[in-house]
């Protein structure tokens, strides 16, 4: 190897088009993380009972879900930049237009409208920021493309909160539909390098509607086991804490926050340059620890000190699993990868939650937690047979 090459700069990461990328994600979320908390006591206030609070839940993540196998076909046909916008302006509308609801009914078919453009939403700015990084970077650059989907999961629902403790649905609403706009404005300066003519014969010759992409199967299964996980954080942690008498949970989803921004400081250059194994399995072992302390809790500092592993092991194994995702297709497959992956996750996320939420109600939050250890065991057990069948390879 010569010493140029030895010596070469490395290709560059931080474009403005990246930037806004990112930033523009980052809005995305955290409006739908002010919508968690606050939309069922919208759904209350309209005489809805914690079914129907369930359903306006589950229609949209199924919405998103449906529409997320049919973005590479979209993509074929209308420029991936101009779709991103059509599906950042559904959220901004449906946003608004909640308040607008005054039944049940109204309110299902904005969540449905609103999944729809979530869904494409999301799969294409999981595409353009992955064609806006240098390929020897991928792994690092989707590390730090996440870090505003970490942040916005914890300040989002902080946010949502206090405006709506603060003024009312009105202001809500209207507010996170202006956040969403902000977020249109963004996207609208991204720029894009043209297709060449052999990537736009691909994209139109090998676009098809697919419900699954079988060449990131595999990876899909492993988040869609980490989404289990994730979804008994997600969903009974208040509740859990509540239980034991613990205040700090607006804290624990802090450090979450800032424990995964920190580990992606380095472990997106790890998988760049020792593979996906290295990302994987320490990932899981730190999930595991903080998942595992979180049913020994006795005191807030080791309630804490679990929200800080757990923080380390999901911040690295989500964009870890999403670059391995992207690295098993081409370009013109993009689009197919990313719908399985998030679909796979949101799965993960809603059906686990819904059993988990059977055995917490039957049994107790601990059993819920000793199932989403369980669960991250298999997927070590289903990474370590995979990395002996192909230890030839760097996996």
């Amino acid at each position: 190897m010569s010493t140029k090459a030895l010596t070469a700069p490395a290709a560059r990461l931080w474009s403005r088009s990246f930037i806004f990328i990112m930033v523009a994600n980052a809005l995305l979320f955290m409006v739908f993380e002010m919508m968690l908390p606050t939309l069922p006591l919208f759904v209350s206030k309209l005489g809805g009972g914690a079914s129907q609070v369930g359903l306006v839940t589950g229609i949209f993540m199924f919405s998103a879900i449906l529409i997320r196998p049919f973005t590479a076909k979209l993509a074929a046909k209308i420029d991936k930049k101009y779709l991103l916008l059509i599906g950042l302006a559904i959220c901004a509308l449906m946003t608004g237009a909640y308040y607008l609801s005054t039944s049940i009914g109204m309110i299902l078919v904005f969540r449905v409208l609103h999944g729809l453009g979530f869904g494409l939403a999301t799969t294409y700015f999981a595409t353009l920021a992955t064609a806006s990084i240098p390929k020897e970077r991928r792994g690092e650059g989707l590390g730090y493309f996440g870090v505003g989907e970490t942040v916005a999961v914890s300040v989002g629902p902080l946010i949502g909160t206090a405006i709506l403790m603060r003024y009312d649905f009105h202001n809500l609403f209207f507010g996170g539909a202006f956040i969403l706009l902000l977020a249109v404005l963004m996207t609208a300066f991204i720029s894009r390098k043209p297709q060449t003519d052999a990537e736009s014969e691909a994209v139109h010759g090998e676009a098809k509607v697919k419900l699954i992409e079988r060449k990131v199967l595999f990876p899909s299964l492993l988040i869609f086991l980490v989404g289990i996980a994730a979804g008994s954080i997600m969903s009974f942690i208040a509740l859990y804490a509540a239980e034991k008498g613990f205040a700090s949970v607006a804290w624990f989803f802090f450090i979450v926050a800032a424990a995964s921004f920190l580990v992606r400081l380095i472990s997106g250059k790890m998988f760049d340059r020792l593979g996906p194994g290295s990302v994987l399995v320490p990932s899981a072992f730190f999930m595991i620890a903080g998942i595992w302390l979180l049913t020994l809790a006795g005191s807030e500092l080791l309630f804490l000190l679990s929200a800080l592993l757990y923080g380390l092991g999901f911040g690295a194994v989500f964009p870890a699993i999403q670059t391995w995702c992207v690295n098993r297709v081409g370009e013109h497959e993009h689009e197919n990868a990313m719908a399985s992956f998030f679909n796979f996750f949101d799965l993960g996320i809603g059906g686990g939650a819904m059993i988990l939420g059977l055995l917490a109600s039957a049994f107790s939050y601990e059993l819920v937690y000793d199932v989403a250890i369980a669960v991250m065991v298999a997927y070590l057990l289903l990474y370590g047979g995979y990395a002996i069948r192909n230890r030839k390879k760097r996996v």
